[in-house]
């Protein structure tokens, strides 16, 4: 179970990387969280941001934690290469556990970091790149 680690490697943990993320990175935002994701090519790597003004009590913003920090680790393997640092806001507070990770991966989709679903559907799309063109049509005649 190699995958269900969460390794120091995929944390980011200094002050200046923090500093550099939100100065350098690309921000997307929902009204429970928001995401600073700064593409650097290194493997995927997560810091959070967890204030008491989110929740007063420590062990609200240790769950918030805990269900970010257990949702990322699963969609390591398919997240693009950089740095993402998730800021909680006070509607995280309250949030189900399934919320928390709905707005997670909304904001790695949006953010262009984690590829979307297939289409639900029984046929492919028809990609125009490889699709054949349409038979040229006999000219009607008229009707004189």
């Amino acid at each position: 179970m190699t995958d269900a680690c969460f390794p120091r490697q995929a944390r980011v943990r200094a002050s200046a990387d923090f500093d550099r993320i939100f100065r350098d990175g690309r921000r997307v935002a929902l009204p429970m969280l928001a995401l600073h994701w700064l593409a650097d090519g290194q493997a995927p790597r997560m810091g959070l941001a967890v204030s008491r003004k989110v929740d007063r009590r420590a062990v609200g913003r240790n769950r918030i934690k805990r269900i970010l920090r257990d949702a990322f680790r699963h969609d390591r393997a398919s997240l693009a290469a950089g740095a993402y640092v998730f800021v909680a806001r006070p509607p995280a507070a309250t949030a189900t556990s399934t919320a928390l990770r709905d707005a997670m991966t909304s904001l790695l989709r949006r953010a262009g970091a984690l590829p979307h679903p297939a289409p639900d559907g029984t046929m492919p799309a028809a990609d125009s790149r490889t699709a054949s063109p349409p038979p040229p049509t006999a000219p009607r005649p008229s009707g004189e």
